[in-house]
């Protein structure tokens, strides 16, 4: 598998167990020596919906009971095949008790008792977040598949006869999904895993909820007297039954009732996402008026039916209104009823399938006057405000209230000229280190229910991997998008979700002009088209080269571009500038322009300003078709 990585050994081949198993020295010696190793293989392969505290005791379960049941390690000194016999016994005995029904694995295993604390891996960057969200994706077998070639440095083949030997259906698709899995991930899936934000060895410890332990506690101690004194089962005051853990589902009496998730879900839960949103707000216990949005959402009509339950994340007053938000898996929704009655209730409802810890961060309560008021998600530990054309000037804090509403915050300005802007306002946000560490990002309002994440990718480096989109809240991420702030407003209301502003290629102007950048601006909305907008930096001032609507190139899926413009030098020489990403090796140009160059660029002096096509070609011979456009001024 292309993710496998050495560490010092060879390629091993897993070995089928013998009938007999190994001397229990042998076995007890091969535990202690491949522990780390061993745990690590149980976490990946055990279900993510165990949560992370549980994932972490239930992997280290597992590995310290690989040496109980009916098939374990005899007594003696004389091993069955030696130390590597014994660790591949163990091995297979751990990757079989990981595959076990979830449920299997959450109640038949003793876990270890950490009272009061919660244990979990080190936070990550975006790239393990990622990485750990595809993962949560995958089916048991093909996170297996994953682990035993990057942890246990087995071959293919060898990957299939173990899982065969423990019982899966189809070894060999688990295998060919791992290598999907890692390919998709990107070159580095095996180096991040074998990163502490994978290793349930090293582990960061938190308090469970003070709070909620203290009324615990009390509530515990009241039961014991009601029990000393009447003697009889605990019941709660009203004299019905105790409540047990876990969801609360609303008792208002709408067709559907909506679900209020855990206060605490978001910090132990591989979704980090609007489904680990609590409900939170002033009117949250506010029956009538949340019914009364459940009714407005659902609506009776074929188009609305819903068959889960949403779930209540918002419900307050704010600025004068009622608000409730809610989501239900593809759906986010916003109702909001004006005070005094004057004016009918509003409902607003967006796609939101498919979230993240950055897209799930915030949902627009309100917008009037011109200023906008938020309600951030629960992971968000800071919240400033900045200017995305002067990336200079540190980000102004943002007070927060306790439930996550956002003093309100003023819209883009007016443009202060023609082709310009006077300001575009963005939302720099951080999330709680429970969840990752040292992750900021930044989020714009286009319009939609939720802002939208902005991320940016550097020039490519020869000779180095394609790069991937980065956070842009660091200073090289912020000086790129004060050129392309004034860009986001043409965007407004269409149903974007992210934009990336991809850096393709860099090229010297003739005549000793300066240099230009090529801009490849690619906005993703929720309904998954993309649009693409290409643009010519050039020495003070961008210029506009394209439009490509529903398109799959400056993406993930469409890495190979060519984009050809005319421009003026400052002495008015003509000249006809072409560009391509990292693999294009060469560019040609026909029509009005006959020319040709080795390599990604090309600039030739170019007498008329009259139609052409171009061509680049790429490293298998393939050709690429080239955009072309409207003629460029140069800037002096």
């Amino acid at each position: 598998m292309h993710v496998s990585q050495t560490n010092g050994t060879s390629d091993r081949t897993a070995r089928i167990p013998a009938q007999r198993s190994p001397s229990r020295d042998a076995a007890e010696a091969a535990l202690v020596e491949h522990y780390p190793a061993l745990v690590r293989l149980a976490h990946l392969i055990l279900p993510p919906a165990l949560g992370r505290h549980r994932r972490v005791l239930a992997a280290h379960a597992l590995v310290q009971r690989s040496l109980a049941g009916r098939s374990g390690p005899h007594a003696g000194g004389g091993g069955a095949g030696g130390e590597d016999s014994a660790h591949d016994w163990i091995r297979e005995r751990v990757v079989r008790g990981a595959l076990r029904p979830p449920l299997a694995v959450s109640i038949g295993v003793a876990l270890p008792r950490a009272l009061g604390l919660r244990v979990f891996p080190r936070a990550g960057g975006t790239d393990e977040l990622a990485l750990d969200r595809a993962l949560a994706a995958a089916d048991p077998a093909t996170r297996a598949a994953l682990a035993l070639t990057t942890f246990e440095d087995l071959a293919p083949t060898s990957v299939v006869a173990l899982l065969r030997a423990v019982g899966v259906a189809d070894p060999e698709r688990a295998s060919s999904g791992a290598e999907r899995l890692a390919a998709s991930c990107g070159p580095g899936t095996a180096a991040l895993l074998r990163g502490p934000e994978f290793d349930p060895c090293t582990v960061h410890l938190r308090p469970t909820d003070l709070l909620g332990r203290r009324r615990r506690v009390r509530f515990a101690a009241l039961a014991g007297t009601l029990v000393l004194l009447g003697g009889s089962a605990v019941v709660a005051l009203d004299g019905s039954p105790a409540p047990t853990p876990g969801p609360v589902v609303s008792t208002a009496p709408a067709g559907v009732a909506p679900v209020r998730v855990p206060a605490e879900r978001w910090a132990d839960t591989s979704r980090v996402d609007f489904t680990a949103w609590p409900a939170r707000g002033d009117r949250a216990s506010d029956r009538d008026l949340i019914r009364r949005a459940v009714a407005a959402w659902t609506g009776g009509s074929p188009r609305t039916a819903r068959s889960e339950p949403p779930s209540l994340l918002y419900a307050g007053d704010v600025d004068g209104a009622e608000v409730v938000v809610l989501y239900a898996g593809r759906a986010l929704v916003r109702y909001t009823e004006p005070a005094g009655g004057d004016t009918r209730p509003a409902l607003v409802e967006t796609r939101a399938d498919d979230s993240d810890v950055t897209t799930a961060a915030a949902v627009v309560l309100a917008r009037a006057g011109g200023r906008t008021r938020y309600l951030l998600a629960p992971w968000i530990a800071e919240a400033g405000v900045r200017d995305l054309r002067d990336p200079r000037s540190a980000a102004r804090p943002l007070p927060v209230s306790a439930d996550g509403v956002t003093d309100r915050v003023s819209d883009a300005a007016p443009p202060a000229g023609p082709g310009g802007c006077a300001g575009v306002p963005a939302l720099q946000l951080r999330s709680s280190t429970r969840i990752v560490e040292d992750h900021a990002f930044l989020l714009v309002d286009l319009g939609g229910l939720s802002p939208v994440h902005l991320t940016w990718t550097s020039l490519p480096v020869p000779g180095d991997p394609a790069r991937r989109p980065r956070e842009a809240a660091g200073p090289l991420g912020l000086a790129a998008w004060s050129h392309s702030a004034c860009s986001l407003p043409l965007l407004r209301d269409s149903g974007v979700r992210a934009v990336n502003r991809w850096e393709f290629a860099a090229q010297t102007l003739p005549e000793r002009a300066g240099r230009a950048l090529w801009i490849c601006t690619r906005a993703d909305t929720w309904e998954g088209r993309g649009r693409v907008d290409v643009t010519l930096e050039l020495p003070g001032r961008a210029v506009p080269v394209t439009t490509v609507r529903d398109t799959a190139a400056c993406g993930r899926f469409g890495q190979d571009v060519l984009a050809g413009a005319f421009w003026s030098a400052p002495q008015g020489t003509r000249y006809l500038l072409a560009a391509g990403s990292r693999r294009v090796v060469g560019v040609s140009a026909d029509g009005a322009v006959e020319a040709g160059a080795r390599g990604p660029v090309l600039a030739v002096r170019a007498a008329t300003s009259a139609p052409f096509r171009l061509s680049g070609r790429l490293p298998d011979g393939s050709s690429l078709p080239g955009w072309t456009t409207r003629s460029a001024r140069g800037s002096g």
